[in-house]
Parts: structure tokens; sequence; C-alpha cells
């Protein structure tokens, strides 16, 4: 039976690239080192990655939009309903919400939205809080702490 633990790849589908080229033709590798005959990939030399010839390359005939900013957060939203699966009075945390399914990758941190019922007294303690899931939390006598 397969299974992902023994799965590997078709036999002589893989090379070491741990030889050295060049070194004579008994090596097997030898005259050429694999460059062909002549031309221009044959030389040192030759033109770097995307190089078109003196064409306009492609990565500077697409247009550029907008900005990518390196300080976002990848915040992860869950609605107070997803909160109704703890028990009545227990602390809520990033690591409690891993740990029951409710997130499987929490990123840069998770925000409680006030989507949804709650009828639990919950000690909540994670990243943000939108004002409504911070009402329906405290109307029951819960806490939300950021953290």
């Amino acid at each position: 039976m397969m299974e992902l633990s023994n799965l590997q790849p078709a036999e002589g589908s893989k090379h070491s690239d741990n030889f050295r080229r060049g070194r004579g033709h008994g090596s097997g590798n030898g005259k050429t080192a694999g460059k062909g005959h002549k031309g221009q990939k044959a030389r040192s030399g030759a033109p770097r990655i995307g190089f078109e010839g003196g064409q306009m390359p492609l990565y500077r005939r697409i247009p550029k939009r907008g900005f990518k900013n390196r300080n976002t957060k990848d915040i992860v939203a869950i609605n107070v309903s997803a909160l109704e699966r703890f028990e009545n009075g227990a602390t809520v945390t990033v690591e409690s919400l891993v740990e029951n399914g409710v997130v499987s990758n929490p990123r840069d941190g998770i925000k409680i939205l006030g989507n949804g019922e709650l009828t639990k007294k919950l000690d909540v303690k994670v990243n943000a809080f939108s004002a409504s899931a911070k009402e329906k939390i405290e109307a029951l006598g819960g806490n939300a702490e950021v953290i």
C-alpha cells in the first residue's frame, strides 16, 4: 500500500549534480563538459537569466502596479460564534484556539469579530477585537483582553 511516508522518486529519475565537469573523456563528461558545440551558451560570459538578446525583456514589458508593504500583518479573523465550543469560564488564548482546531495557522495574530451569538462567559486573550465582539463577550461577564 502506498503511504506518504514511503513515497520516493521513480528509479533513475534523479541525478546527482555532484560531479566534476571537463576532466577528460574517460569521465563521461570531458571535452565540451555538457555545453555542446560552440554557440553563445558554450562560451563564458553567456547572458544573464531573462536576457532576450536586447529585445525589451518580459519583466520590463509588463506594467508595474501598486506596492507591497513589508511591514503588513496577516491577521486571522474569527467570529464570536466560533468561541461557542469552549466551556463556560474557559480562558481562550491563541494556543487554545489552535488546539481546539478553530484556527490552524494563527499567522501574525487573531482578531475576534462580532458575527454570531455567544452564550458563555469567557476570558478571551487575543491580538484584536471588533467593537461588537468586545461588547458581546463583556455582556456575558467575560473579559476581552488585547495581548
